[in-house]
């Protein structure tokens, strides 16, 4: 799905906030109680940064058991290298403070870096005089780049599934990477909507760089293994739908009972549709994914 980088990830860690937190922040995850948790209005975001010429990405708020109150959690993904980032953070944490220190016990601030280089990135802003440090703020961060993706294929994590592509492996690994992608995906069918189903796949599909015959392959592949998944698998994989692998499947996959699974899919579609359009997605942006007009996705709002 051609969705901007920044919107997707946003869009990725509202829908699946609390296994992102469970995925890399397991003690963290053990003191949270996300029944009540809510994510705070955009306008009151740009507000809390003020002047600056960006917005501040997701701030929510959630309880926290070891307070019996509720705190706030600052995400805030950073694609590109920033030598100004520590002090961005620091504001921002700063702006909270000032504002929420007497509704919210504590502020904790989140860094996900999703560059593809692996370096080691600053996490702390501090000041001192010689025998005497004045200021040492650090905030939790996740470099996804140096995440071994192989400590997390046997997950059912929705967000290790979407991430996947975005972990540390070699040129030599990568169609396994894609392979185990799709394994995993076919894996949450069982308990996520279509929906959350899409989100995942957009976002996977912004990491990954698919390769039309190595692609068919490992379909093939996944069809012999999960018959029964085939025609989902294709249904959310756009890139494979543009490059027409209907063809393909007629000449090693049996087609069936084609005007009754050529209406299913039709009706799938509109289906697929609603819940993008439900899930935040324009109509643009639908349009240009499923590659259809305009004026035929406004019709199923």
């Amino acid at each position: 799905m051609s969705i901007p980088h920044d919107e997707a990830f946003k869009k990725l860690l509202e829908t699946f906030f609390q296994e992102f937190i469970e995925l890399f922040f397991p003690e963290l995850d053990a003191m949270l109680d996300y029944s009540e948790t809510r994510f705070l209005m955009q306008e009151l975001l740009v507000d809390i940064v003020g002047e600056e010429a960006r917005e501040l990405d997701l701030l929510l708020e959630t309880r926290y058991k070891g307070l019996d109150g509720y705190i706030l959690i600052h995400l805030e993904p950073q694609s590109y290298r920033d030598t100004a980032f520590r002090e961005r953070m620091f504001i921002y944490f700063s702006r909270l403070f000032k504002r929420y220190r007497k509704d919210h016990k504590l502020i904790i601030p989140i860094a996900i870096f999703t560059s593809d280089e692996v370096r080691e990135e600053p996490d702390t802003l501090e000041m001192s005089i010689p025998e005497h440090s004045i200021l040492r703020f650090q905030f939790l961060k996740v470099e996804l780049r140096k995440q071994n993706w192989r400590r997390f294929i046997d997950s059912d994590n929705a967000v290790a599934a979407a991430l996947l592509a975005k972990m540390g492996y070699t040129t030599r690994e990568a169609r396994e990477v894609r392979r185990e992608f799709l394994r995993m995906f076919i894996k949450l069918r069982t308990r996520l909507d279509q929906g959350r189903l899409a989100l995942i796949m957009s976002v996977a599909d912004l990491y990954f760089k698919p390769d039309r015959i190595q692609d068919e392959e490992i379909l093939r592949e996944l069809i012999d293994h999960y018959p029964e998944e085939g025609e989902v698998i294709m249904e959310l994989m756009p890139a494979w739908k543009r490059w027409g692998y209907e063809e393909g499947k007629a000449e090693g996959i049996e087609e069936g009972k084609a005007e009754g699974k050529a209406e299913g899919k039709a009706e799938g579609q509109a289906e697929l549709i609603r819940k993008l359009l439900l899930h935040g997605f324009s109509p643009e942006e639908v349009s240009q994914a499923v590659e259809l007009p305009l004026d035929k996705i406004k019709r199923l709002m």
